[in-house]
């Protein structure tokens, strides 16, 4: 079956700050950039409620406002965003070629991948309930709306620890769940733990359930995995930093990844091993992971995308 084929010059998959950014400045670059936003139109912001830590939003906002203000002003500068799903690359010869929903093909001159990272969940009922509303899976983001009450978090490697120590800047008490009787994270981690007094460590502890009273959380049900013995916890915050999984599946056996997912670019730039190929925000960045980081490297993206252009083009016309 032959599928429709469209040529674009600047084409970038997944939406999201990233993407949006990078999108910004590829349309004032010129670059006519063509965006598919994935399944979730604007990223995870778009699943949180009150974002205080994006500059230039004295009074903060509500993350779909702000995705939806991000897209807005991609779209004005010309940036053609379509809702589509990239189901399959292929990345072995220019233009690159991309499958949107199984149905075309996109040829491209230059690739800005933006795909981002999930938060990985404990797969209940009452976290997805209450994600936004006293369920987090970022505490730098989320910390500060739980200022000196009492909050939960589950997860036992160093990202984790680095979030309880976070959180106990702000909280007045921070329980931490540890489903074995040992850490996975590195010595000096589980020191600062053991040596902050207002967290209270409950190893061979699960969730049960987090409770609320219909709009935020008011306190998480856990099970000691070993006597079988359940206790009611009373948070206000709930914290799952189990891990992130970068949604880049669909470019492996193309792209460099390390053994998580996340795209490998150059030091420095947003380059990857492919020529023409781009990467910013979540999907390839496991350490910082906020909103203004992604935009940032959204707009190296672009940067980097229209110097190789231009630079391929120069070597046509000369």
């Amino acid at each position: 079956m032959f599928l429709d084929t469209e040529h674009v010059k600047c084409l970038i998959i997944g939406s999201g700050p990233a993407g949006y950014t990078a999108a910004i400045y590829a349309a004032r670059a010129d670059l006519k950039p063509v965006l598919y936003t994935g399944i979730v139109a604007g990223g995870q912001l778009t699943q949180t409620t009150e974002v205080e830590n994006y500059p230039g939003y004295p009074d903060g906002i509500q993350g779909p406002e702000m995705m939806e203000n991000f897209r807005k002003q991609a779209e004005r500068l010309g940036t053609d965003i379509r809702f589509g799903y990239i189901t399959s690359v292929d990345f072995s010869s220019l233009p690159h070629k991309v499958v949107v929903d199984e149905s075309k093909v996109i040829t491209a001159d230059a690739v800005i991948i933006s795909t981002g990272a999930s938060a990985k969940w404990l797969g209940l009922e009452s976290e997805q309930k209450y994600n936004g509303f006293g369920v987090s899976a970022c505490a730098v983001c989320d910390g500060f709306f739980f200022k000196g009450q009492d909050v939960a978090i589950v997860g036992t490697g160093d990202t984790a620890a680095e979030e309880t120590t976070y959180l106990a800047k702000l909280c007045r008490k921070v329980y931490m769940l540890v489903r074995r009787d040992e850490f996975r994270a590195s010595k000096a981690m589980v020191n600062r733990i053991l040596s902050t007094p207002n967290i209270e460590l409950l190893y061979d502890t699960e969730t049960k359930e987090i409770l609320g009273d219909g709009l935020n959380v008011t306190g998480v049900k856990v099970i000691n995995n070993k006597t079988y013995e359940e206790h009611h916890l009373d948070v206000t915050g709930f914290f799952v930093a189990i891990g992130h999984h970068p949604n880049t599946d669909i470019f492996r056996g193309w792209i460099h990844m390390d053994e998580v997912g996340y795209i490998k670019t150059m030091p420095g730039s947003t380059t990857t091993n492919i020529e023409g190929v781009f990467c910013c925000g979540d999907a390839q960045d496991h350490i910082y992971r906020q909103a203004v980081t992604a935009a940032g490297s959204g707009c190296m993206a672009a940067i980097d995308a229209e110097r190789y252009l231009a630079a391929k083009e120069h070597i046509v016309t000369a």
